[in-house]
């Protein structure tokens, strides 16, 4: 008996050839994925340009521009002024018109005559110079140090105490130039600066080392350079920020409470009071982001990448208008899952704003009560001072750009002293007043 070898068929000559063309799409693929990384690597290398050299006082962002085109043309769309959010944007509405209590509460102070919603950082000095409030009360040269770029090169010209005491309007004929490249960067190098001796100064006496800081925490302090509150210290009004006690509310308030300093006198209570300016840094500070090492050109300057090139967006605006670069970097969320939470705590937070100016014109009205009444400067006293404390407060959160967002746990707390600093004003003054007069002549103004 035979056995018969089994039989080996033959590959078909169709699968070799299928093979072979997988083959070669598999090569091209490879070879068109190392042409792109070569390509961006180029790109990466060749970026910036480096067409013209960036003189050391050169301030003209349009120079800077032609070596950075990227950075350049996402800083002119800070030119936009339509956007809109719910209680920001860049549009410039009048804060007076929408919130009319505000020119109760500052009373006798610039502020009552011209509040506007800012507009982006393309139009620093030109919102200065048009506010009326340069008319309304003489500035010292120490306003132009956040507004314009010319201010450190006038201050090494001049000195630290010359250009703060100079009078704005004798100034301002030197400033150029509003936001610059200049301000945060250094020309040769690129690397992120501080050209703002008022903030350095701060930062110093405070014990913090600023040349060991590392790239991210510069991310957010050349922004703190002026997104800060500040004071005019002195008869040289020199740029001061209130930090020799900490950067909470409370510890700004131990610092100018240590000399009596007041930065005028309310026109209807007489009592000493504090403005403060944008303290978006001392905010932002006791915020879980900030302790979560986010720093504030990761969310208002997220990176973006173009080809190989990677850049910091220098279109500055809110988050809420780019939630995708600024915020779902980090948080794996829905868009509007997110933009729910930020409508959450801001409008939150403006209720609380709302009903504590309720509760300080509540003890205005108390106080302008009790003089009408005859109650002495010594006897109102206590109720001027709970006035200060409370218009402070509202003042800290209502000024401080981000309605809470920033910080919502302290900027909730912040109010609820606020309010309650406010009521015992009013109690205070109510105390001085006879039974049967309830109502003052302010209270009835229209």
């Amino acid at each position: 008996m035979t056995t018969q070898e089994p039989t080996q068929k033959t590959p078909s000559r169709w699968w070799l050839v299928a093979a072979f063309v997988g083959g070669l799409v598999i090569m091209g693929l490879i070879a068109a994925l190392l042409v792109n990384i070569t390509t961006r690597k180029a790109e990466g290398e060749q970026y910036p340009l480096k067409i013209v050299e960036i003189a050391a006082d050169e301030l003209d962002p349009a120079v800077w521009g032609k070596n950075f085109p990227r950075h350049y043309d996402s800083f002119l769309k800070t030119q936009d002024s339509t956007i809109v959010t719910p209680f920001g944007g860049s549009v410039p509405y009048s804060k007076l018109e929408r919130y009319p209590a505000m020119v109760r509460l500052w009373a006798g102070y610039a502020f009552s005559v011209d509040h506007n919603e800012e507009r982006g950082h393309y139009y620093l000095l030109t919102d200065q110079l048009e506010t009326k409030r340069i008319q309304v009360v003489e500035q010292p040269g120490a306003c132009a140090n956040c507004h314009s770029a010319n201010a450190p090169q006038l201050i090494a010209e001049m000195g630290w105490e010359a250009f703060n005491k100079t009078p704005y309007n004798e100034l301002k004929e030197q400033l150029h130039y509003g936001s610059s490249c200049a301000d945060c960067h250094d020309p040769d190098s690129m690397e992120l600066r501080l050209t703002r001796p008022a903030f350095i100064n701060a930062m110093t006496e405070r014990g913090v080392d600023l040349e060991a800081a590392t790239r991210q925490e510069m991310r957010t302090y050349v922004c703190a350079q002026c997104h800060v509150e500040y004071y005019f210290k002195g008869d040289d009004k020199v740029l001061t920020f209130p930090w020799s006690q900490g950067l909470s509310i409370d510890d700004i308030e131990k610092h100018y409470d240590t000399y009596g300093f007041k930065d005028w006198t309310h026109a209807e209570t007489n009592a000493p009071m504090l403005k403060v300016q944008h303290p978006e840094f001392e905010t932002y500070t006791s915020g879980l982001h900030y302790k979560s090492g986010v720093a504030c050109a990761d969310c208002h300057m997220p990176y973006t990448r173009e080809g190989g090139i990677k850049v910091s967006d220098h279109w500055l605006r809110s988050p809420m208008v780019n939630i995708n670069a600024s915020c779902q970097t980090c948080h794996r969320q829905e868009e509007a899952l997110l933009l729910e939470r930020i409508n959450t705590i801001q409008n939150r937070t403006a209720t609380l704003l709302r009903t504590t100016e309720d509760a300080i014109i509540d003890a205005i009205d108390a106080i302008v009560l009790a003089q009408e009444a005859g109650a002495t400067d010594e006897q109102l006293e206590q109720a001027r001072y709970l006035h200060r404390r409370a218009s402070l407060r509202w003042d800290f959160v209502s000024s401080e750009n981000s309605t809470g967002f920033h910080s919502p746990q302290e900027s909730a707390r912040v109010l609820a002293d606020a309010i309650n600093f406010a009521r015992q004003a009013q109690i205070e003054a109510e105390r001085l007043v006879g039974p049967g007069r309830t109502t003052s002549t302010a209270s009835q103004a229209p």
